[in-house]
């Protein structure tokens, strides 16, 4: 069965850099045809897809958020990591890692890491 559990500060100050982790236990993250997301949930609002790294390690990223955001991994830790820079109150939300068989197929969810963004 696949675990994803996301790692990471629940408190960010502005302007600083967010950091998150998934690490996912029961398959590897280089499995053929899988892909590794990021999702974000603000309160209130819906779900907004943040980025993806793939089974060969190409990345996509969320147009709106493409000039502050990175996602590397770990091959050898079977994680991967999201990086969010110059983080404002807007940022705030639950950030999930997904990811699952196929392009943005998402089978699989961690359980949800709240990120505040305050000073």
């Amino acid at each position: 069965q696949v675990r994803l559990q996301e790692s990471g500060p629940g408190l960010v100050k502005p302007s600083q850099t967010l950091s998150l982790t998934c690490t996912v236990s029961g398959d590897s993250i280089t499995t053929y045809d899988y892909w590794w997301n990021w999702i974000r949930q603000p309160q209130g609002k819906g779900l907004e897809w943040v980025g993806l790294i793939a089974y060969s390690g190409i990345t996509r990223y969320s147009p709106s958020l493409k000039s502050r955001i990175s996602i590397s991994r770990d091959t050898s830790k079977n994680h991967f990591t999201l990086r969010l820079s110059a983080v404002t109150p807007e940022d705030t939300a639950v950030y999930y890692c997904a990811g699952g068989p196929g392009y943005l197929e998402v089978r699989y969810w961690g359980q949800g890491n709240q990120v505040t963004v305050s000073s």
